[in-house]
């Protein structure tokens, strides 16, 4: 049989675009892509990329202050957030048209268009049109997930919050995982006055529970105010902002409201349970080791899938794909040890096992160095950098690895290339400190605090 394409991707994010490229440029393959909204998906567009560049502006107040302290004559003037959303859009065009220039490069024939599947092998976009594929992969991310409660509509979402036309005064962030911690941070920086509700006990669920409660108390120490054990029960519009009813009896005014109380993979909509392929329970696209679904010519890689949400596994699982059905080198993505960071302030950078989990699975010892930096130790603020190793008392390989501080998500970067290669706490022990530096208390813990 002869098809229009040998491969059909629906989304353009991160995963859909390296699979696309590979399976054209080194694949050899006939690639259409088609994405609805902006290229680049989530990540690019109203995720990563812009949350970091808004984390980089929240923490210049802060860079000021410690610059008078080391005598430096500046004063912090007035936030302009027209003139920083102006260069932020501008950003996210040029980084859009980068991947429209790597599709456009590889060969990948692009449609600016929503598309659905037909059956195993027929693709229809929005304008009518229908194409063939042998092989087509679903690669359409996730959105917010904002519960159906009264008022619901009066919130905003990580999707809306980067196009705010003016910053709030008072902000409700509704959430306890990273997305609603980073974004409590981020306005609490530019000068909002930030509350964070969550219903659980401590924010940050799945974390180490001594790093993530190293990283709530900071954050309330620089005035962001957490509500744990704590729901909205509806929303109320007023004269002068929006009125949230919670749970423990409190009603309280804010200007804006944003969820982040989870996302859901974006598969309804697109013709796929009718073809026999198979949805979990929250709405994410069943797929084996290969990401291959029921419908042996069906594929899904990244959020859709619901496996590890982060922008580096997504390209993974699309690299794996296109490896493996257009170059005949089958391979699988890797999920273990994923090293990973939340750009709260502190950051938290981590990767393998919690203390929890760990001590669930067997015999550990726990090492910890809490202390104030160098760099904010001379100006006078009391923050302090956790650094923390979960280490097997059989293997003694070094299960887990967590620091909160400044600078997190950088060395766990390079931490997780250790911890993947199975390093020993003796491994780190043997390596010579690079003084001085935070960082240098992970080579530098001799006894443990605890064992279990």
């Amino acid at each position: 049989m002869s098809f229009d394409y040998d491969l059909f991707v629906i989304g353009g994010g991160s995963g859909g675009v390296r699979a696309a490229r590979i399976a054209s440029a080194e694949g050899k393959a006939r690639v259409g892509l088609a994405e609805e909204y902006r290229m680049g998906g989530t990540c690019v567009i109203r995720g990563c990329v812009p949350k970091k560049l808004m984390v980089y502006a929240s923490e210049y107040p802060g860079m000021i202050a410690d610059a008078r302290a080391y005598g430096w004559k500046v004063e912090a003037g007035a936030f302009d957030w027209a003139q920083f959303r102006s260069q932020l859009e501008a950003e996210l065009t040029r980084l859009e048209n980068a991947y429209r220039g790597t599709l456009r490069n590889a060969g990948v024939e692009t449609f600016d268009l929503r598309a659905t599947v037909v059956d195993a092998h027929t693709v229809a976009l929005a304008d009518g049109r229908r194409f063939t594929a042998k092989h087509i992969l679903i690669a359409t991310g996730g959105r917010p997930f904002v519960p159906d409660l009264p008022g619901a509509e009066l919130a905003v979402t990580s999707n809306e919050i980067f196009h705010l036309d003016a910053l709030p005064k008072r902000a409700l962030v509704v959430g306890g995982g990273y997305i609603a911690s980073e974004f409590a941070c981020i306005l609490n920086g530019l000068g909002v006055e930030v509350s964070q509700y969550y219903r659980g006990a401590q924010i940050l669920r799945g974390f180490d529970d001594e790093a993530r409660g190293h990283v709530a108390t900071a954050m309330q120490a620089s005035g962001v105010t957490i509500h744990c054990g704590t729901d909205v029960l509806r929303l109320e519009k007023t004269a002068t902002g929006i009125r949230a009813v919670a749970t423990d009896g409190t009603e309280r005014e804010f200007d804006l409201v944003m969820y982040a109380t989870g996302r859901k993979p974006n598969s309804s909509g697109l013709g796929l349970e009718a073809l026999g392929v198979e949805l979990g329970r929250n709405g994410e696209i069943k797929v084996d080791d290969w990401s291959q679904t029921a419908v042996p010519s069906i594929y899904a890689v990244g959020d859709v899938t619901d496996r590890i949400n982060l922008t580096p596994v997504a390209i993974r699982e699309g690299h794996a794909f296109a490896d493996t059905v257009f170059k005949g080198e089958p391979r699988k993505a890797d999920h273990e040890l994923v090293a990973s960071a939340v750009f709260t302030q502190p950051e938290l950078g981590t990767v393998g096992l919690s203390e929890e989990a760990a001590q669930a699975q067997e015999p550990i010892e726990v090492y910890v160095a809490s202390f104030r930096a160098m760099q904010t130790l001379f100006a006078g603020r009391q923050d302090r950098v956790l650094m923390k190793l979960i280490v097997s008392q059989q293997s003694r390989k070094v299960l887990g690895c967590h620091i909160v501080g400044p600078g997190a998500g950088e060395m766990i970067q390079l931490v997780g290339i250790a911890v993947k290669m199975g390093a020993t706490k003796e491994d780190f022990d043997r390596t010579v400190a690079v003084h001085p530096t935070m960082s240098e208390e992970l080579v530098t813990m001799r006894n443990p605090v605890r064992r279990s």
